[in-house]
């Protein structure tokens, strides 16, 4: 089954209107192939993309060096943009997901909190533009499966004014169906 995020309506990095992106690597990992003839070395890198606003987006690139890696995770993070719904400096709601062994809880916060929250999630939630937020990773603290399911728990967000109208305009019709 797809992850809300895999599900989630994704947001082209040309769409922004005036919108800087900023990206950050999260992670650079080397790995090896051992094969007969020695090892392969080839390099990891987690980048996330957002523009402050509401939109961010992660990506890993692969490849057999550094900079490659780095530029096809901008790349695939760019691609992979989703909205995430601001309540004036935080979110909206209490969430919590999970991919892996991974589980990330997010908590809105009042005005002036900060942001409370390991590297990882940090860096994904200050370039969604959220600036008051308490986290708790938990299980397994893997970056990549910790992007992922604080990703997941972003997508999975709703707008409570979006919501509210969606609810009266099923109230109204099952009303006029009786």
């Amino acid at each position: 089954m797809a992850s809300p995020y895999e599900r989630a309506i994704k947001v082209k990095a040309e769409d922004l209107p005036g919108a800087t992106l900023q990206e950050k690597v999260l992670l650079i990992r080397r790995v090896a192939k051992v094969t007969a003839g020695g090892k392969r070395l080839r390099f990891n890198a987690l980048v996330v993309v957002g523009d402050g606003r509401g939109h961010v987006g992660i990506g890993l690139g692969k490849a057999e060096a550094v900079p490659d890696a780095v530029r096809k995770g901008q790349t695939i993070a760019r691609n992979n943009l989703i909205r995430v719904p601001l309540d004036g400096s935080t979110i909206p709601h209490e969430v919590t997901a999970k991919f892996d062994a991974s589980r990330v809880l997010l908590r809105p916060a009042a005005p002036g909190t900060g942001v409370v929250a390991g590297a990882t999630v940090r860096a994904i939630v200050e370039a969604a533009g959220i600036r008051d937020i308490l986290t708790k990773a938990m299980g397994s603290t893997n970056p990549i499966n910790l992007a992922k399911a604080c990703m997941d728990a972003l997508a999975s967000l709703c707008d409570p004014a979006a919501e509210l109208a969606k609810r009266e305009a099923v109230k109204k019709a099952a009303g006029v169906a009786s």
